[in-house]
Protein backbone atom coordinates (compact mmCIF):
# COMPACT_ATOMS: atom_id res chain seq x y z
CA UNK A 1 0.00 0.00 0.00
CA UNK A 2 2.79 2.17 0.67
CA UNK A 3 6.54 2.48 2.08
CA UNK A 4 5.08 4.44 5.45
CA UNK A 5 8.13 4.99 7.42
CA UNK A 6 8.13 3.07 11.04
CA UNK A 7 7.40 4.53 13.32
CA UNK A 8 10.41 4.40 15.58
CA UNK A 9 12.65 5.82 12.68
CA UNK A 10 13.45 8.76 14.27
CA UNK A 11 16.67 9.67 12.59
CA UNK A 12 14.52 9.02 9.00
CA UNK A 13 11.66 11.75 10.73
CA UNK A 14 14.99 13.96 12.10
CA UNK A 15 16.52 14.64 8.54
CA UNK A 16 12.91 15.08 6.91
CA UNK A 17 12.87 17.66 9.53
CA UNK A 18 15.63 19.58 9.08
CA UNK A 19 15.70 19.21 4.79
CA UNK A 20 11.85 20.67 4.98
CA UNK A 21 13.21 23.47 7.54
CA UNK A 22 15.96 24.57 5.89
CA UNK A 23 14.57 24.40 2.69
CA UNK A 24 11.87 26.79 4.13
CA UNK A 25 14.25 29.33 5.89
CA UNK A 26 16.00 29.97 1.86
CA UNK A 27 12.83 29.95 0.13
CA UNK A 28 9.67 30.10 2.17
CA UNK A 29 7.69 32.71 0.03
CA UNK A 30 6.96 35.73 2.15
CA UNK A 31 2.35 36.05 2.22
CA UNK A 32 0.72 38.40 4.44
CA UNK A 33 -0.73 36.66 6.56
CA UNK A 34 2.42 35.14 7.56
CA UNK A 35 3.53 38.14 8.61
CA UNK A 36 1.03 37.83 12.01
CA UNK A 37 0.61 34.89 14.62
CA UNK A 38 -2.80 36.79 15.21
CA UNK A 39 -5.87 33.32 14.85
CA UNK A 40 -8.23 35.79 12.89
CA UNK A 41 -5.63 36.74 10.55
CA UNK A 42 -5.21 33.19 9.85
CA UNK A 43 -8.37 31.65 9.94
CA UNK A 44 -9.66 34.37 6.94
CA UNK A 45 -6.38 33.53 4.76
CA UNK A 46 -7.47 29.75 5.33
CA UNK A 47 -10.88 29.65 4.75
CA UNK A 48 -9.94 32.42 1.37
CA UNK A 49 -7.34 29.55 0.50
CA UNK A 50 -10.05 26.81 0.11
CA UNK A 51 -10.23 25.75 -3.41
CA UNK A 52 -8.65 29.06 -4.29
CA UNK A 53 -4.90 30.17 -5.68
CA UNK A 54 -3.11 32.48 -3.92
CA UNK A 55 -3.16 35.34 -6.66
CA UNK A 56 -6.65 35.14 -6.46
CA UNK A 57 -6.84 35.29 -3.10
CA UNK A 58 -4.27 38.22 -1.76
CA UNK A 59 -6.25 41.14 -3.21
CA UNK A 60 -9.52 40.19 -1.55
CA UNK A 61 -7.49 39.37 1.82
CA UNK A 62 -6.47 42.97 2.32
CA UNK A 63 -10.13 44.41 1.28
CA UNK A 64 -11.92 42.16 3.63
CA UNK A 65 -9.28 42.49 6.69
CA UNK A 66 -10.16 46.14 6.02
CA UNK A 67 -14.19 46.13 6.39
CA UNK A 68 -13.77 43.53 8.96
CA UNK A 69 -10.51 44.20 11.27
CA UNK A 70 -11.36 41.72 13.82
CA UNK A 71 -13.53 38.90 14.80
CA UNK A 72 -16.01 40.98 16.12
CA UNK A 73 -16.53 43.43 13.46
CA UNK A 74 -17.24 40.73 11.69
CA UNK A 75 -19.80 38.81 14.08
CA UNK A 76 -21.34 41.70 14.37
CA UNK A 77 -21.96 42.59 10.54
CA UNK A 78 -24.83 41.45 7.99
CA UNK A 79 -24.86 38.24 6.22
CA UNK A 80 -25.31 40.44 2.87
CA UNK A 81 -22.35 42.22 3.17
CA UNK A 82 -19.82 39.74 4.25
CA UNK A 83 -21.30 38.00 1.10
CA UNK A 84 -20.78 41.12 -1.10
CA UNK A 85 -17.07 41.45 0.61
CA UNK A 86 -16.88 37.33 -1.01
CA UNK A 87 -18.43 37.73 -4.40
CA UNK A 88 -16.10 36.18 -6.68
CA UNK A 89 -14.34 34.27 -4.85
CA UNK A 90 -16.93 31.51 -5.10
CA UNK A 91 -17.87 28.64 -2.76
CA UNK A 92 -20.19 31.32 -0.57
CA UNK A 93 -20.75 28.52 2.13
CA UNK A 94 -17.26 29.67 3.11
CA UNK A 95 -18.27 33.38 4.10
CA UNK A 96 -21.63 32.20 5.69
CA UNK A 97 -19.72 29.57 7.33
CA UNK A 98 -16.99 32.19 8.15
CA UNK A 99 -19.97 35.18 9.77
CA UNK A 100 -21.41 32.01 11.94
CA UNK A 101 -18.22 30.65 13.50
CA UNK A 102 -17.73 34.82 14.14
CA UNK A 103 -20.77 34.88 16.32
CA UNK A 104 -20.11 31.52 17.65
CA UNK A 105 -16.38 33.12 19.20
CA UNK A 106 -18.01 36.16 20.06
CA UNK A 107 -20.96 34.97 21.95
CA UNK A 108 -19.57 31.44 23.30
CA UNK A 109 -15.87 32.04 23.87
CA UNK A 110 -15.56 35.79 25.02
CA UNK A 111 -14.42 36.68 21.71
CA UNK A 112 -10.99 34.29 21.64
CA UNK A 113 -10.14 31.50 19.70
CA UNK A 114 -9.70 28.62 20.85
CA UNK A 115 -5.92 27.09 20.64
CA UNK A 116 -6.26 23.47 19.91
CA UNK A 117 -7.50 21.56 16.67
CA UNK A 118 -10.15 19.11 18.68
CA UNK A 119 -11.54 22.50 19.79
CA UNK A 120 -11.14 24.36 16.47
CA UNK A 121 -13.61 21.80 14.93
CA UNK A 122 -16.47 22.45 16.99
CA UNK A 123 -16.77 26.07 14.84
CA UNK A 124 -18.79 25.94 11.77
CA UNK A 125 -16.57 25.52 8.20
CA UNK A 126 -13.37 24.71 10.29
CA UNK A 127 -12.71 20.85 9.30
CA UNK A 128 -9.53 18.88 10.28
CA UNK A 129 -6.99 21.15 8.12
CA UNK A 130 -7.78 24.54 8.94
CA UNK A 131 -8.09 23.58 12.68
CA UNK A 132 -4.57 22.40 12.27
CA UNK A 133 -3.28 24.98 10.63
CA UNK A 134 -4.59 27.87 12.70
CA UNK A 135 -3.58 25.65 15.74
CA UNK A 136 0.17 25.61 14.26
CA UNK A 137 0.36 29.20 12.80
CA UNK A 138 -1.50 31.07 15.23
CA UNK A 139 -0.32 29.12 18.60
CA UNK A 140 2.48 27.08 17.57
CA UNK A 141 0.82 23.03 18.55
CA UNK A 142 2.20 20.44 16.60
CA UNK A 143 -0.98 20.02 14.81
CA UNK A 144 -1.10 18.08 11.10
CA UNK A 145 -2.25 19.53 8.11
CA UNK A 146 -3.22 18.03 4.84
CA UNK A 147 -4.57 19.47 1.89
CA UNK A 148 -3.97 19.62 -1.43
CA UNK A 149 -0.09 20.34 -2.18
CA UNK A 150 0.28 18.22 1.10
CA UNK A 151 -1.75 15.11 0.15
CA UNK A 152 0.56 15.22 -3.29
CA UNK A 153 4.15 15.69 -1.32
CA UNK A 154 3.04 13.65 1.43
CA UNK A 155 1.92 10.49 -0.80
CA UNK A 156 4.61 10.46 -2.74
CA UNK A 157 6.88 10.65 0.21
CA UNK A 158 5.57 6.96 1.32
CA UNK A 159 5.13 6.12 -2.13
CA UNK A 160 1.21 5.63 -1.28
CA UNK A 161 -0.32 3.34 -3.84
CA UNK A 162 -4.22 3.68 -3.22
CA UNK A 163 -6.17 6.65 -3.35
CA UNK A 164 -5.08 9.22 -0.71
CA UNK A 165 -8.94 10.85 -0.96
CA UNK A 166 -10.36 7.33 0.16
CA UNK A 167 -10.67 6.19 3.71
CA UNK A 168 -8.05 4.41 4.12
CA UNK A 169 -5.90 6.97 1.94
CA UNK A 170 -6.68 9.81 4.29
CA UNK A 171 -6.44 7.67 7.23
CA UNK A 172 -2.64 6.98 6.62
CA UNK A 173 -2.12 10.56 5.06
CA UNK A 174 -3.60 12.27 8.39
CA UNK A 175 -1.40 9.53 10.76
CA UNK A 176 1.54 10.33 8.35
CA UNK A 177 1.84 14.24 8.83
CA UNK A 178 1.05 13.72 13.01
CA UNK A 179 3.95 11.78 13.08
CA UNK A 180 6.38 13.93 10.86
CA UNK A 181 5.47 17.61 12.18
CA UNK A 182 7.82 19.62 14.04
CA UNK A 183 7.20 20.22 17.40
CA UNK A 184 9.59 22.95 17.52
CA UNK A 185 9.01 24.61 14.99
CA UNK A 186 5.34 23.48 13.28
CA UNK A 187 4.46 26.70 12.02
CA UNK A 188 7.40 26.65 9.56
CA UNK A 189 6.94 22.90 9.34
CA UNK A 190 3.52 23.44 8.11
CA UNK A 191 3.94 26.20 6.12
CA UNK A 192 7.22 24.39 4.56
CA UNK A 193 5.83 20.98 3.18
CA UNK A 194 2.84 23.32 1.62
CA UNK A 195 5.53 25.59 -0.26
CA UNK A 196 7.47 22.68 -1.41
CA UNK A 197 4.15 20.66 -2.67
CA UNK A 198 2.83 23.87 -5.08
CA UNK A 199 6.14 24.95 -6.14
CA UNK A 200 8.28 21.91 -6.89
CA UNK A 201 6.12 18.85 -6.32
CA UNK A 202 3.79 19.69 -8.70
CA UNK A 203 1.26 17.53 -10.24
CA UNK A 204 3.05 17.06 -14.00
CA UNK A 205 6.53 17.49 -14.03
CA UNK A 206 7.96 17.46 -10.62
CA UNK A 207 10.77 19.49 -10.09
CA UNK A 208 12.68 16.58 -8.30
CA UNK A 209 16.26 17.35 -9.38
CA UNK A 210 15.84 20.05 -6.90
CA UNK A 211 13.62 19.03 -4.42
CA UNK A 212 15.40 19.23 -0.80
CA UNK A 213 13.09 15.75 -0.14
CA UNK A 214 14.84 14.01 -3.08
CA UNK A 215 16.42 11.64 -1.16
CA UNK A 216 13.79 11.16 1.35
CA UNK A 217 10.78 10.25 -1.36
CA UNK A 218 10.03 6.50 -1.73
CA UNK A 219 8.14 7.45 -4.96
CA UNK A 220 11.03 9.14 -6.69
CA UNK A 221 13.21 6.11 -5.79
CA UNK A 222 11.37 3.81 -7.24
CA UNK A 223 10.50 6.27 -10.56
CA UNK A 224 7.19 6.24 -9.83
CA UNK A 225 6.50 9.87 -8.75
CA UNK A 226 4.17 10.64 -12.01
CA UNK A 227 1.80 7.88 -11.07
CA UNK A 228 1.65 8.90 -7.52
CA UNK A 229 -1.08 10.27 -6.31
CA UNK A 230 -3.67 7.90 -7.86
CA UNK A 231 -5.47 9.58 -9.86
CA UNK A 232 -9.05 10.42 -8.58
CA UNK A 233 -12.19 9.22 -10.56
CA UNK A 234 -12.80 11.38 -13.60
CA UNK A 235 -16.47 13.90 -12.60
CA UNK A 236 -18.82 13.52 -15.59
CA UNK A 237 -20.07 16.58 -16.74
CA UNK A 238 -23.36 17.23 -17.16
CA UNK A 239 -24.48 20.04 -19.69
CA UNK A 240 -27.26 22.67 -18.55
CA UNK A 241 -28.91 25.30 -20.49
CA UNK A 242 -30.48 28.03 -18.30
CA UNK A 243 -32.22 31.42 -18.66
CA UNK A 244 -31.95 34.34 -16.92
CA UNK A 245 -34.03 37.61 -17.26
CA UNK A 246 -33.36 40.67 -16.58
CA UNK A 247 -36.47 42.28 -16.55
CA UNK A 248 -37.94 45.55 -15.39
CA UNK A 249 -40.37 47.88 -14.53
CA UNK A 250 -40.92 51.84 -13.58
CA UNK A 251 -36.61 51.81 -14.17
CA UNK A 252 -36.24 48.80 -11.58
CA UNK A 253 -34.81 45.30 -11.64
CA UNK A 254 -36.80 41.90 -10.44
CA UNK A 255 -34.16 40.10 -8.13
CA UNK A 256 -34.73 37.04 -4.97
CA UNK A 257 -32.14 36.06 -2.59
CA UNK A 258 -31.04 32.48 -2.75
CA UNK A 259 -32.22 30.37 -0.10
CA UNK A 260 -30.22 27.81 2.15
CA UNK A 261 -31.50 25.02 0.01
CA UNK A 262 -30.06 26.43 -3.19
CA UNK A 263 -26.72 26.61 -4.30
CA UNK A 264 -25.37 30.57 -3.79
CA UNK A 265 -27.12 30.38 -1.09
CA UNK A 266 -27.68 34.29 0.59
CA UNK A 267 -26.86 36.05 -2.80
CA UNK A 268 -29.36 37.87 -5.24
CA UNK A 269 -29.84 37.05 -8.38
CA UNK A 270 -32.05 37.30 -11.34
CA UNK A 271 -34.74 35.52 -12.26
CA UNK A 272 -33.14 31.76 -13.79
CA UNK A 273 -34.95 28.76 -14.79
CA UNK A 274 -33.24 25.45 -16.93
CA UNK A 275 -34.58 24.70 -20.26
CA UNK A 276 -34.25 22.67 -23.25
CA UNK A 277 -31.98 22.15 -26.62
CA UNK A 278 -35.03 22.46 -28.23
CA UNK A 279 -36.76 25.77 -26.30
CA UNK A 280 -33.05 27.65 -26.43
CA UNK A 281 -33.27 27.34 -30.45
CA UNK A 282 -36.56 28.85 -30.49
CA UNK A 283 -35.06 31.61 -28.20
CA UNK A 284 -34.81 35.27 -30.14
CA UNK A 285 -30.91 35.62 -30.87
CA UNK A 286 -28.58 39.01 -31.09
CA UNK A 287 -28.08 39.19 -34.68
CA UNK A 288 -24.20 40.58 -34.34
CA UNK A 289 -21.32 38.72 -33.93
CA UNK A 290 -19.66 39.85 -30.41
CA UNK A 291 -15.85 39.53 -30.09
CA UNK A 292 -14.91 36.38 -27.14
CA UNK A 293 -17.99 34.49 -28.30
CA UNK A 294 -16.95 31.02 -29.08
CA UNK A 295 -19.50 28.05 -30.30
CA UNK A 296 -19.41 24.74 -27.53
CA UNK A 297 -19.71 21.25 -27.84
CA UNK A 298 -21.25 22.42 -31.88
CA UNK A 299 -23.76 24.73 -30.55
CA UNK A 300 -24.85 27.95 -31.58
CA UNK A 301 -24.40 30.38 -29.42
CA UNK A 302 -26.95 33.44 -28.99
CA UNK A 303 -24.38 35.63 -30.67
CA UNK A 304 -23.20 33.65 -33.99
CA UNK A 305 -25.31 35.46 -36.96
CA UNK A 306 -23.12 37.95 -38.88
CA UNK A 307 -25.11 41.18 -39.17
CA UNK A 308 -24.99 44.66 -38.05
CA UNK A 309 -28.68 44.80 -36.88
CA UNK A 310 -29.33 45.73 -33.82
CA UNK A 311 -31.12 42.61 -31.76
CA UNK A 312 -35.23 43.42 -31.94
CA UNK A 313 -37.30 42.50 -28.69
CA UNK A 314 -39.48 40.10 -29.57
CA UNK A 315 -42.03 37.65 -27.83
CA UNK A 316 -41.22 34.82 -25.98
CA UNK A 317 -42.23 31.19 -27.09
CA UNK A 318 -45.50 30.47 -24.72
CA UNK A 319 -44.14 27.93 -22.79
CA UNK A 320 -41.41 30.20 -21.29
CA UNK A 321 -43.61 32.73 -20.65
CA UNK A 322 -45.83 30.27 -18.82
CA UNK A 323 -42.31 29.71 -16.70
CA UNK A 324 -41.66 32.46 -16.09
CA UNK A 325 -44.95 33.97 -14.95
CA UNK A 326 -45.25 30.46 -12.85
CA UNK A 327 -42.05 31.70 -10.99
CA UNK A 328 -42.59 35.03 -10.61
CA UNK A 329 -46.23 36.40 -10.90
CA UNK A 330 -45.27 38.03 -14.18
CA UNK A 331 -45.58 38.77 -17.81
CA UNK A 332 -42.76 39.42 -19.71
CA UNK A 333 -42.64 41.39 -22.93
CA UNK A 334 -40.12 42.91 -25.01
CA UNK A 335 -37.68 40.21 -24.66
CA UNK A 336 -34.33 40.60 -26.28
CA UNK A 337 -30.86 38.91 -25.61
CA UNK A 338 -28.18 40.50 -23.96
CA UNK A 339 -25.39 38.06 -23.33
CA UNK A 340 -24.34 34.53 -22.79
CA UNK A 341 -22.34 33.08 -20.15
CA UNK A 342 -20.59 29.60 -20.07
CA UNK A 343 -19.96 28.87 -16.49
CA UNK A 344 -18.93 25.21 -14.44
CA UNK A 345 -20.72 24.29 -11.12
CA UNK A 346 -19.39 21.12 -9.58
CA UNK A 347 -20.77 18.68 -11.89
CA UNK A 348 -22.62 21.03 -14.10
CA UNK A 349 -21.62 22.81 -17.74
CA UNK A 350 -24.00 25.02 -17.85
CA UNK A 351 -24.59 27.70 -20.72
CA UNK A 352 -26.69 30.55 -19.50
CA UNK A 353 -28.91 32.70 -22.11
CA UNK A 354 -29.18 36.51 -20.44
CA UNK A 355 -32.09 38.19 -21.10
CA UNK A 356 -33.83 41.44 -20.36
CA UNK A 357 -37.27 42.25 -20.37
CA UNK A 358 -40.34 44.62 -19.68
CA UNK A 359 -42.97 43.62 -16.62
CA UNK A 360 -46.11 44.77 -18.44
CA UNK A 361 -48.45 42.93 -16.12
CA UNK A 362 -49.24 40.45 -13.24
CA UNK A 363 -47.92 40.96 -9.16
CA UNK A 364 -44.92 39.15 -7.56
CA UNK A 365 -46.57 35.97 -6.26
CA UNK A 366 -46.32 36.00 -2.00
CA UNK A 367 -43.90 34.18 -0.94
CA UNK A 368 -42.05 34.20 -3.97
CA UNK A 369 -38.72 36.41 -2.77
CA UNK A 370 -38.70 38.67 -5.39
CA UNK A 371 -38.22 42.13 -4.64
CA UNK A 372 -37.46 45.11 -6.99
CA UNK A 373 -34.35 47.10 -7.11
CA UNK A 374 -33.02 50.29 -8.30
CA UNK A 375 -30.27 50.18 -10.93
CA UNK A 376 -28.08 51.58 -8.47
CA UNK A 377 -28.91 49.44 -5.78
CA UNK A 378 -26.62 46.47 -7.98
CA UNK A 379 -23.78 47.83 -6.77
CA UNK A 380 -24.61 47.20 -3.25
CA UNK A 381 -25.98 43.87 -3.27
CA UNK A 382 -24.15 40.35 -3.48
CA UNK A 383 -24.81 39.21 -6.19
CA UNK A 384 -23.94 35.32 -8.17
CA UNK A 385 -21.29 35.53 -10.22
CA UNK A 386 -23.38 35.25 -13.49
CA UNK A 387 -25.23 37.64 -11.55
CA UNK A 388 -22.90 40.13 -10.97
CA UNK A 389 -21.87 39.51 -14.53
CA UNK A 390 -25.41 40.09 -16.12
CA UNK A 391 -25.70 43.43 -13.74
CA UNK A 392 -22.18 44.57 -15.11
CA UNK A 393 -23.12 44.66 -18.63
CA UNK A 394 -27.08 46.39 -18.02
CA UNK A 395 -25.41 49.26 -15.95
CA UNK A 396 -22.77 49.19 -19.17
CA UNK A 397 -25.84 49.61 -21.67
CA UNK A 398 -27.75 52.01 -19.57
CA UNK A 399 -24.53 54.33 -19.08
CA UNK A 400 -24.00 53.80 -23.23
CA UNK A 401 -28.12 55.19 -23.67
CA UNK A 402 -27.90 58.24 -21.49
CA UNK A 403 -27.47 61.37 -23.62
CA UNK A 404 -23.40 62.76 -23.26
CA UNK A 405 -22.73 66.24 -21.77
CA UNK A 406 -21.79 68.34 -24.22
CA UNK A 407 -20.02 72.14 -23.22
CA UNK A 408 -21.84 75.07 -24.88
CA UNK A 409 -20.20 77.25 -27.19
Amino acid sequence: MSAFPKLTDLGWRRRLRSRILGWYDRHGRQLPWRASSDPYRIWISEIMLQQTTVAAVLPYFERFLSQFPDVQTLAAAEQSDVLRAWEGLGYYSRARNLHKAAQTIVNDCDGRFPESAEQLQQLPGIGPYTAGAIASFAFQQPAAILEANTLRLFSRLIALEIDPRGTEGQKTLWKFAGWAVSRKRPADFNQAVMDIGSQICRPVDPECNTCPLLASCKARENNRQNDIPVAAQKVVMTDLIEVAVAVRRSGRYLLRQRTEAERWAGLWDFPRFEITEAEAEALPRIQKQRSGTARHSGQRSLFDMETDDSPEPTAWPLSLQDRFRDITGLNPVDAAPVQEIRHTVTRYRIRLLCFQATADSGRILAGSGFQWFRADDLHDLPLSKTGRQLAETLLTQQASRKPSKRSRP
